[in-house]
């Protein structure tokens, strides 16, 4: 890969990673309700996603899921049910004590594997990175040197300043009204994700 290549890369990963969604949604619940180290948990989880993800992906099985309409769209009503389940249950016990000492660290990373596992945008993403910026006469490995450290770098940065942005947000908010519209907004973000996931297209390779 040129540095031309890895430059326009990593520019489309920041977009990637810092646009706003279920992760970033989870990592600032995370940060909110949780100790740090406890939140950074969800991060990890979203880094063993993106790992699997972008070894699957240079095997060329992203493109196999994209291609299948059938096993798409049956993906897409699970996770569209899962995120508005999570984001209705978020809303119902926002005016509940933060449960910090019921989560053990299990849940939070296995929580957070699943949200970002079923997350749309992570299939069209990593399709949409390998098909635009891997260069077919290169082997695949050799390139996959610069890729997977460039985006789980980038992806460890994004995610734990939403994880960073969560806690602040809940130390300046314990306690007070704003808190339970602030995690209030958390659910109803869910919901929209889950609404936007269920009315999702399958994505397709560039042709």
């Amino acid at each position: 890969m040129s540095f031309e290549a890895w430059t326009i890369f990593a520019l489309f990963w920041v977009v990637f990673v810092t646009t706003p969604g279920p992760n970033a949604v989870n990592c600032i619940s995370n940060g909110m309700s949780l100790p740090f180290p406890k939140a950074m948990l969800g991060v990890l989880a979203i880094l063993t996603q993106a790992s699997v993800f972008l070894i699957l992906s240079a095997l060329g099985i992203t493109a196999l899921i994209a291609a299948s309409p059938t096993g798409f769209f049956v993906a897409k009503l699970v996770g569209a049910g899962f995120l508005i389940w999570l984001g209705i249950r978020g809303w119902m016990n926002a005016t509940k004590p933060a449960p910090a000492s019921e989560r053990p660290a299990r849940h939070v990373y296995l929580h957070a594997l699943t949200v970002a596992t079923i997350n749309p945008k992570s299939v069209a993403g990593y399709l949409a990175a390998f098909s635009q910026f891997v260069q077919p006469e290169v082997p695949i490995w050799q390139q996959m040197v610069v890729i997977m450290p460039t985006a789980l770098i980038i992806t460890t940065l994004s995610y734990t300043g939403f994880t960073v942005l969560g806690a602040l947000m809940g130390k300046a908010a314990l306690g007070a009204v704003f808190n339970i519209w602030v995690r209030r907004v958390m659910a109803a973000c869910f919901i929209i994700y889950g609404v936007l996931l269920g009315a999702s297209t399958t994505p397709s390779a560039r042709g």
